[in-house]
């Protein structure tokens, strides 16, 4: 059997998932991993941790090393850079040290993940403005915050990165602030669940300004002032957290498909618009379970899986993506977030009529120490009680309910499928009849009612 010549663009969770599952599938393959950065197979969701001194040093970030990919006869190249794709003689341009090199080969993975979008503003280009989306990232801001010791900060964004590094940089002693375009911080929750968050970041010292926008940023040579539509804020620093754009050039200058928001259109198979090359992670679509359609929700667990897939297919194998429901959470000092499904706002940008319910409820048995509040929000279909959506805030132990939901979601069930589940109980980890069980009673009561 021919030695297959796999080739994967791109160093981190995609590009070596798909390398690693490659091998596996084919030890024999040829595969190689081309990446323009220095680290490798690191986990980015780390960095506010990493930041705050939470984790000891960078190396720990790494999942594996370098060393143990050829070990598994994985070629890793790093500072390569892939300039371009020729489809048409299965080859690619590769840059190393000015020098140009073709390589040839017979399957391709284009993981290429994605950049911080930048705000079309004057001054982010001053000293002291960061974004935080590779580990290079994550070193110039470490090695800044260490030396400089800032007392002000402004963080332009409010989603899951900008949440948490107000944790981080609160717990350095500096003043934080958060300016966020939208009417709430976490946008892909529903207001009323944001506005709990917004409240407990309030009443911790964070000062929170929605519905703002960044007009530019002063200083001489470096950052000294934030000015929004509505006020200005003293700042030595700014990170940038507003988003992320797919790294998808490389695939469309190759005359590959894109889709949604310039990502790589990819099927289930991951595979492209042009037969033989694959796309996985941050740089491609994915499918909605719940919409059937394609969406952009860059996540790490999303990377790995379709990393996984990609490599499998790449390597002669026939393995399928499910598609995801946008599940996330964070962790924001004592409080944590999360949400899977889709939000009432999106149900009503699809037109789907839906009924909803709040809860507040504990997350222990309320006399045993620790026991914190959980609100759990959720949603369902109106007409067959489906459930389309979940969303909580709490404190510890709260967050991690959400897999139950998603779970039920990824299956498609109904309120009444699941109200009644049989779930664990102890009074350390909960009241005897748990939040997810009261929030899905009271949902199953109001769908009775309409």
């Amino acid at each position: 059997m021919r030695n297959d010549r796999i080739v994967v663009i791109g160093g981190v969770a995609a590009g070596m998932s798909a390398a690693a599952k490659a091998a596996r599938v084919k030890p024999d393959a040829r595969i190689t991993v081309f990446t323009n950065e220095i680290y490798i197979s690191y986990g980015a969701c780390g960095f506010p941790y990493f930041l705050a001194g939470e984790i000891e040093n960078e190396a720990k970030l790494v999942a594996r090393s370098i060393e143990q990919f050829r070990a598994q006869n994985i070629d890793v190249r790093v500072g390569h850079e892939v300039l371009k794709i020729n489809p048409a003689d299965k080859k690619v341009s590769v840059k190393k040290l000015g020098t140009v090199e073709e390589v040839d080969y017979d399957k391709l993975v284009i993981a290429t993940g994605a950049s911080p979008f930048i705000p079309p503003v004057e001054g982010v280009n001053l000293r002291n403005v960061f974004v935080l989306r590779n580990m290079g990232h994550a070193m110039e801001l470490k090695n800044y915050i260490s030396r400089e010791k800032p007392k002000n900060a402004v963080i332009v964004g409010g989603g899951y990165i900008g949440l948490e590094m107000a944790e981080m940089l609160l717990k350095l002693g500096c003043k934080v602030a958060i300016v966020e375009l939208a009417p709430q911080i976490v946008p892909n929750m529903d207001e009323d669940m944001a506005a709990i968050l917004k409240e407990y970041l309030e009443k911790n010292g964070v000062e929170v300004f929605t519905a703002e926008k960044l007009m530019r940023i002063e200083g001489r040579e470096a950052v000294e002032k934030v000015v929004t539509d509505k006020r200005e804020l003293v700042s030595e620093m700014v990170l940038l957290a507003v988003g992320t754009i797919p790294n998808s050039k490389l695939a469309e200058d190759a005359g590959i498909e894109l889709g949604i928001r310039n990502a790589i259109k990819v099927n289930t198979r991951m595979e492209t618009s042009i037969p033989d090359i694959y796309a996985a992670g941050d740089c491609a679509t994915v499918r909605h379970r719940l919409t059937g359609e394609d969406v952009y929700i860059p996540l790490g667990t999303t990377a790995n899986k379709q990393g996984r897939v990609a490599g499998e297919n790449a390597a002669g194998g026939n393995a399928e993506f499910a598609g995801v429901l946008g599940t996330g959470i964070a962790k924001v000092m004592n409080m944590e977030i999360a949400r899977t499904g889709l939000s009432a706002r999106e149900l009503q940008q699809h037109g789907i009529e839906y009924v909803e319910t709040v809860i507040l409820a504990r997350t222990k048995a309320g006399y045993y120490p620790g026991s914190e509040k959980i609100y759990i929000k959720l949603i369902a279909g109106k007409q067959d009680g489906k459930l389309w959506g979940a969303q909580i805030v709490g404190g510890a132990g709260a967050g991690k309910r959400i897999d139950v939901f998603a779970a039920c979601m990824h299956l498609g069930a109904t309120v009444d499928a699941v109200q009644d589940m049989d779930l664990a109980y102890a009074p350390p980890f909960s009241p005897v009849y748990d939040a997810i069980l009261v929030g899905l009673t009271d949902l199953q009561k109001k769908l009775k009612r309409v």
